[in-house]
């Protein structure tokens, strides 16, 4: 079942505090009972050189729904152990803690990420995973959802960090809705693999790519194979998969069931469309094929989820 929506979001701010993550975060919950907090009150450099106002101290952080780790241009030195604490007593008792980017540090430091699949910004993976051996480190993926504790890529994947929790905790409508004042999907594609620094194909082969996405997003109401994807790309089977892994960080068959599924989830909440029908417009053909589907997703049906989210 859909864990229960926070209330109270608390984002510790280390000094020297990316302005960026700042704005993102509050940006993105800046609609429920949001607060920044810092090792105690006071001001807190951001990483800009500007002084930030910080009103509350770690207390904040023993009481927030959701607890944040900011990212800050001091990663390196763990936060300060109250902090850590902080961190662990939240996800004790039951509240969710998650980061991004640099962020990611501060929890991996506080313990806990060990045992656990955790994400970073692509350029630090490594030294995450060299100086905490204990946490999984997938560095190509955008974001790492472990329950009660999640973690982000860099920089810009704190907003998708973001937007999931929120659809995951208060549903899509308001997660689309708060993307539409961001100006950003609500999905983003793939994962970082796509943002690290590779040659262009000289032929153009990602426009190319972009074209065929965006004509099977035109008709997920139809079984499009990867042949006919490859087909319309002027590429071999083999050559588009490995361009479009190399783009997307993901497969044509993952990539055209995950598209499928997010407008199943759109279609059941700001639509009163039968089941039947969702299932033939996002391609599954049987309202018993589009249940599986959506059950090893969501762990719930498409009528417990309309149930749970519609407005």
């Amino acid at each position: 079942m859909p864990l229960v929506g926070f209330k109270t979001v608390a984002a510790y701010a280390p000094d020297g505090v990316t302005a960026l993550a700042l704005g993102v975060v509050g940006e993105v919950f800046g609609g429920f009972d949001f607060a920044v907090c810092g090792f105690r009150p006071g001001p807190v450099r951001t990483d800009l050189g500007q002084k930030l106002a910080v009103e509350h101290g770690v207390e904040r952080l023993l009481t927030a729904d959701l607890v944040l780790s900011l990212p800050g241009d001091a990663f390196r030195t763990p936060p300060p152990e109250p902090v850590r604490a902080a961190f662990r007593a939240a996800c004790g008792r039951g509240a969710i803690v998650a980061a991004h980017c640099v962020g990611v540090f501060g929890l991996a430091a506080s313990g806990l990420l060990d045992g656990r699949r955790a994400t970073t910004h692509w350029r630090f993976a490594t030294e995450l995973a060299a100086r905490y051996p204990a946490v999984t480190v997938s560095p190509d993926e955008l974001y790492v959802d472990e329950g009660r504790v999640l973690t982000g890529a860099g920089a810009a994947a704190g907003i998708d960090l973001g937007l999931h929790l929120v659809r995951r905790e208060h549903g899509p409508a308001r997660a689309n809705a708060i993307a539409r004042e961001l100006v950003t999907p609500p999905h983003r594609e793939g994962g970082q693999a796509q943002y690290i620094a590779t040659p262009v194909p000289a032929d153009g082969g990602d426009e190319r790519l972009a074209r065929v996405l965006q004509w099977a997003r035109d008709r997920l109401d139809q079984r499009v194979s990867v042949d006919e994807l490859a087909a319309r790309a002027l590429m071999s089977r083999r050559t588009f998969a490995r361009r479009f892994r190399a783009a997307t960080g993901g497969s044509p068959q993952a990539w055209l069931r995950d598209q499928r599924l997010n407008l199943a989830e759109d279609l059941l909440v700001t639509t009163d469309l039968p089941i039947e029908e969702v299932a033939r417009r996002t391609g599954y053909g049987s309202a018993a094929l589009l249940r599986e589907r959506f059950v090893e997703r969501r762990k719930i049906s498409p009528r417990e989820y309309r149930r749970t989210w519609s407005t």
